[in-house]
């Protein structure tokens, strides 16, 4: 039953196990961290309200309890992340590891669509959580004085204003600051929660699952619909797969089950404590645990919480988005490096500002936690049914797992994530559709930019001329003047329209040609020794390919330097480099309807130039211009 021999865990993360597993709980547990701001509170006085009483109080609690030993648990820490891409984890990662092992098989389609609707979703989560998080804390200031409810709004605009702003300097000096106050922030959970409990200690009785089919017996229509506050409690879940590159599967794994679970049942249980005592206490218990001197530092403390929870998802989008850039679901787009040692550390100042805009409308149009938890849930959960989808794929193809266990295991967790999202189904009238819009517009341009992609290079394949015939056509009657000539193509077949143009207008050849294919490999990093393929073609004619991995940036003059195979070095001053420039037109051929070629061609003018998406030296570059027909 263990993973296939591939799979290892987090071996890109590195440093000492206690400083990452530190790192772990400041960084990977923001989101799930400060879910007690709103859980249990949306249980009761959220759109479908409980009665306080003990019935109910225990029922929620030991749904909370073996939703995070199933779910976070047994899924993700022991199952799960075991599906490392060399290290790697998330959506994509994922997807890219069961392509390269299973290859191409009628299910491949299936399957990447579903890789590619779980990013889809996760932009939808990466929206709201900034939102609600930043919501839920500074709303503890209507606890602490109510008449500072008027503030509320504007402090949370002008916080996440800044949370985003100070992205371009790096996530790096951000989780410097902000870390220790994580550790700090998860002390207090489980002090708030012990300081309570030990009025009520018979509440731990929540771990037995009997009460919370006690709650589905007393009533079952309410205590499916508190299914989907319930799940509030492990939104962020996909974060220890999504960052096990950056810390490691065991480091993750003991921050986790050492430091973050028994900090939130602590403090969960602590809030129910309290609700049996003040059933009033429902409004708001997670400030209500704290006694009134202590509410305003409390909700200081909660407020830096909850920005690391939005920088969490805000560098995993960032994350995200370059992977999709890379396995080419999405245009270049300009990104940015925020630390000289941390390549995984990256700025991509498009995402970032489209998120601000979408986080502050958000903001704006609900303008509470309350009415945002509707629109919450809806991303996380689809996430969880898709993941629980390629982990069968994964068990019973990759793996290999006996048909009985894989079958029970993936059973159960499809069992379990299909009764949150359908229950969170039920909110998409009140909000939960503001997450689905936004993942099908993504998904829109994921699948638009890949099918048209395929399109163009099939007419560009179609229309290309054999590269030894031109050899043979060209190579004696052309003038070849001094310097090696790059041609960037995106077919590792024919000739590439900028080098028919070159001879077209220019009527020359160089010394030295070389056609450089760049090809993604469907795992996160590749070693320096097989990265470049070189075949020659004769009469000073060579077809180069450069592999790299989803996770690392290309730099193609870097490369070149390591390149032995053409006939001496490529120095850099005597090494032009020749792009193709090509403009769209629409057409009524097969593929796509006519509007997905228009936004296909709207995306192909506004993506990031070759020049700096490479590191491409400015004034040794040429773009030659063509139409293409699709």
């Amino acid at each position: 039953m263990e993973p296939h021999a591939g799979a290892h865990a987090g071996t890109h993360a590195q440093g000492r196990l206690p400083t990452l597993a530190l790192g772990a709980l400041g960084v990977v547990f923001g989101d799930i961290g400060t879910s007690p701001l709103y859980a249990l509170k949306e249980s009761f006085v959220g759109h479908h309200p409980l009665v306080v009483d003990q019935p109910h109080i225990y029922g929620v609690l030991s749904l909370i309890f073996w939703t995070m030993m199933l779910v976070v648990t047994v899924k993700y820490v022991f199952i799960v992340m075991r599906a490392d891409n060399e290290g790697e984890g998330g959506s994509m990662a994922l997807l890219a590891l069961i392509a390269r092992t299973l290859g191409q098989t009628r299910w491949t389609p299936a399957i990447a669509m579903l890789g590619v609707l779980a990013t889809a979703l996760f932009y939808g989560d990466a929206i709201i959580t900034p939102a609600i998080s930043v919501l839920s804390a500074v709303e503890g200031l209507t606890v602490v004085e109510p008449s500072l409810g008027r503030l509320v709004l504007p402090i949370a605009v002008v916080i996440l204003v800044g949370v985003f702003v100070i992205q371009k300097h790096g996530t790096e000096k951000v989780g410097t600051f902000f870390g220790p106050i994580m550790a700090v922030y998860f002390l207090v959970l489980a002090l708030l929660g012990v300081l309570n409990l030990a009025r009520h200690p018979e509440i731990l009785a929540i771990v037995n699952p009997w009460w919370a089919f006690h709650f589905f017996a007393l009533d079952p229509k309410l205590a499916f619909l508190a299914l989907g506050s319930v799940v509030l409690s492990v939104t962020g879940a996909e974060a220890l797969y999504a960052d096990m590159g950056h810390f490691g599967r065991k480091a993750i794994s003991i921050a986790w089950l050492y430091a973050a679970l028994p900090c939130l049942m602590l403090n969960y249980a602590g809030q129910g404590a309290l609700l049996l005592d003040d059933p009033a206490a429902a409004s708001n218990p997670f400030f209500l645990l704290a006694p009134e001197w202590a509410r305003l530092p409390l909700v200081i403390l909660a407020t830096m919480a909850t920005i690391i929870a939005s920088q969490a998802v805000i560098s995993g989008a960032f994350s995200v988005t370059r992977q999709a850039v890379q396995l080419g679901f999405l245009p270049r787009l300009r990104i940015l490096h925020t630390s000289a040692s941390a390549a995984g550390q990256i700025y991509v100042p498009m995402v970032n500002w489209l998120l601000l805009g979408c986080v502050i409308l958000l903001v704006l149009f609900f303008r509470s936690s309350t009415s945002l938890a509707a629109a919450y849930g809806i991303a996380v959960t689809g996430t969880m049914v898709i993941t629980s989808c390629m982990l069968v794929v994964l068990t019973f193809s990759v793996w290999r797992w006996p048909p009985l266990v894989a079958g029970g295991v993936t059973g159960l967790f499809l069992l379990i994530d299909g009764a949150y999202f359908l229950s969170n189904a039920t909110k998409i009238p009140d909000g939960g559709w503001v997450p689905l819009v936004v993942a099908a517009i993504v998904f829109l341009l994921l699948t638009t930019w890949s099918t048209g992609r395929k399109i163009m290079r099939h007419y560009l394949a179609v229309g290309a001329m054999d590269l030894d015939l031109f050899i043979r056509s060209t190579a004696g009657s052309l003038r070849r003047v001094p310097g090696t000539a790059i041609f960037l193509s995106s077919s590792s077949e024919g000739v590439p329209p900028a080098l028919l143009h070159n001879v077209k207008h220019n009527k020359v050849l160089h010394e030295r040609v070389i056609i450089l294919t760049v090809t993604p490999q469907a795992v996160p990093h590749l070693p320096e020794e097989g990265r470049i393929e070189v075949s020659d073609h004769g009469s000073s004619f060579y077809r180069m390919r450069l592999r790299h991995g989803f996770m690392e940036d290309v730099d193609i003059p870097a490369a070149m330097k390591t390149v032995t195979q053409c006939q001496g070095p490529i120095g850099k001053m005597d090494t032009s480099y020749f792009l193709s420039r090509q403009t769209l037109i629409a057409s009524e051929r097969p593929g796509m309807a006519i509007w997905r070629e228009k936004l296909f061609a709207w995306m192909i003018r506004n993506a990031a130039t070759p020049m700096e998406f490479f590191n491409l030296p400015t004034n040794r570059v040429v773009e030659l211009g063509s139409q293409v027909e699709i």
